[in-house]
């Protein structure tokens, strides 16, 4: 049964009063009008509503460092160009290829230098290419950068000084201590080296993997971009200094990366024929060396500064030398091979096997031979006949000394 709207209406109209009247008779209650749904205002439904949700608090967004709105990028008074790694990466050799698109590692908009791939330079490569000023600028910052070195350094340490500062860096003294490790000095290091200078005098570095092949790198590099001064070297371990007249508050600004960008591509390590040989030459070469005893096994990051002159002094008498890999990562082999091909010198044959295979080369020069750090040293005829003809005169002089003892 439908019913029109005017006789809904008075079909709600008689049954509130009846149910009013009966209430009134029982109890001596009136029903309310606001009870029935035909006299309710919509809108106070709505407000009754809107009471009963709480408003809830917006949820916390914690800051951003990518968000950079209202600020100026950071701009760095370092006079060289900003690499993930400095001492792991030669600037002389230039990539084939990226892997990535230019990303800068520091963050879109948050440091004044632009991101080659590479590199964040500290002259910008167009200035540099087209102005001649852009190379005298970049020698000036680093002029500079030395002035500003030596006069933070400050007059040299005293021995009484030199062996406090040694002392107190030790194991036992103290735990402050920044790792280097596979991926060499980082520019991030940099930023905790500073860090770690705020509270003492001088920080402990403790080197091991692939960059202690090459210490001499490792401890030029810390000098120069951190500003301050080795005054310990044992083995591995290294003691940095940060300068008499060094304040913490005039710090360097570093920028910090914030994620690792990718290698790039360069060109292959191992070619398919050496140069100077023919294609079954080389094949018959990488298997001999593949079946010559290993030189020496690496352990993983272990300390390796003896390497290249156990491998030079092998030379001598070996032609091919293989060394033992096992348990190492690929991309840390490959760099063992690199920094032996150019600091031995030598060719690269094979990374097949886990073992790195060199070979010492067609032409070689006798040079190489007075690098290498043999225990014995290597004297010319000149020299015997030198040491000779000295031997000579001082027994000379011995046997007269006697003779005239013996006339006495």
């Amino acid at each position: 049964m439908i019913l029109e709207p005017n006789a809904r209406k008075t079909f709600f109209f008689f049954t509130c009063r009846l149910f009013s009247s009966t209430l009134k008779d029982r109890y001596g209650f009136v029903a309310p009008s606001a009870l029935f749904t035909e006299n309710r205002n919509p809108r106070s439904v709505e407000i009754d509503r809107n009471k009963k949700k709480k408003k809830g608090k917006e949820p916390y967004r914690p800051p951003s460092s990518l968000d950079r709105t209202g600020k100026k990028p950071i701009k760095s008074d370092l006079p060289f160009d900003f690499r993930f790694s400095y001492t792991e990466s030669n600037p002389n050799t230039k990539p084939i290829g990226l892997r990535e698109p230019k990303y800068s590692p520091f963050g879109p908009g948050r440091v004044d230098r632009p991101w080659t791939g590479v590199c964040a330079p500290a002259v910008d490569p167009v200035i540099r290419s087209v102005e001649a000023d852009g190379a005298d600028e970049a020698e000036k910052n680093m002029e500079v950068w030395q002035s500003k070195r030596k006069r933070i350094l400050g007059d040299p340490l005293t021995p009484a000084e030199r062996s406090f500062l040694i002392e107190h860096c030790q194991k036992h003294r103290t735990k402050r201590q920044v790792n280097l490790g596979r991926d060499g000095l980082t520019h991030n290091m940099l930023n905790d080296i500073h860090n770690n200078w705020k509270h003492a005098e001088a920080v402990r570095v403790k080197c091991l993997g692939v960059p202690t092949i090459d210490m001499k790198n490792v401890c030029d590099q810390l000098e120069e971009k951190t500003g301050g001064l080795i005054i310990h070297r044992h083995g591995g371990q290294i003691i940095l200094y940060r300068g008499r007249n060094y304040n913490p508050k005039k710090r360097p600004v570093i920028p910090l990366m914030l994620w690792k960008p990718h290698e790039p591509i360069y060109p292959r390590l191992i070619k398919t024929v050496i140069e100077g040989l023919t294609v079954e030459e080389t094949k018959e070469m990488r298997k001999k060396g593949l079946a010559v005893p290993a030189l020496t096994k690496l352990a993983k990051n272990g300390y390796y500064a003896s390497l290249v002159p156990m491998v030079r002094d092998a030379f001598l008498t070996d032609e091919l030398l293989c060394i033992d890999c096992k348990g190492l990562p690929k991309s840390d082999y490959k760099k063992i091979g690199v920094k032996l091909r150019d600091l031995v010198p030598c060719i690269l044959v094979t990374f097949e096997k886990e073992q790195i295979v060199i070979w010492r080369g067609k032409d070689c020069s006798v040079k190489s031979e007075e690098k290498s750090f043999s225990l014995v040293p290597e004297l010319d005829e000149n020299n015997i006949e030198n040491e000779l003809t000295d031997d000579d005169q001082s027994s000379d002089t011995e046997s007269v000394r006697t003779d005239s003892e013996l006339v006495d």
